[in-house]
């Protein structure tokens, strides 16, 4: 432990194992809005979103819904988007609606600072 009270240890993952385990299933988007708030999720933080897992209820995942990328909250039982900011209504899917999983969010990443220049916004 150090003298601020902080204590560190070794992890012995890569990076890859830990969030990106089957690297061809993979891929980030980047999050605009503040519908996943209250779930640690903001405005410009990354995600990992996993096409190879299967979705199951209450799982947060990335969608196609009418030519427009969502990332929600999956209520299978009442086929219902959900955001995690109480500000935004559920959304239904409907049978008229185009709806695509696109996957499961395993993780969401703060960018402080890059090289590339990618940020997450700061509050």
């Amino acid at each position: 432990m150090n003298s601020n009270g902080i204590s560190y240890s070794e992890c012995t993952l890569t990076l890859d194992q830990i969030i990106a385990p089957d690297r061809h299933s993979i891929f980030f988007g980047r999050v605009s809005g503040d519908s996943m708030n209250e779930l640690g999720i903001f405005d410009g933080d990354l995600l990992v979103v996993d096409r190879g897992v299967e979705p199951k209820d209450q799982d947060v995942i990335v969608a196609n819904l009418n030519g427009e990328f969502v990332c929600k909250i999956l209520d299978i039982e009442n086929r219902m988007l959900v955001s995690a900011n109480p500000s935004y209504k559920p959304v239904y899917i409907n049978e008229c609606d185009v709806f695509s999983f696109e996957g499961v969010v395993t993780s969401s990443v703060r960018v402080f600072r890059s090289r590339s220049g990618i940020r997450s916004k700061l509050r």
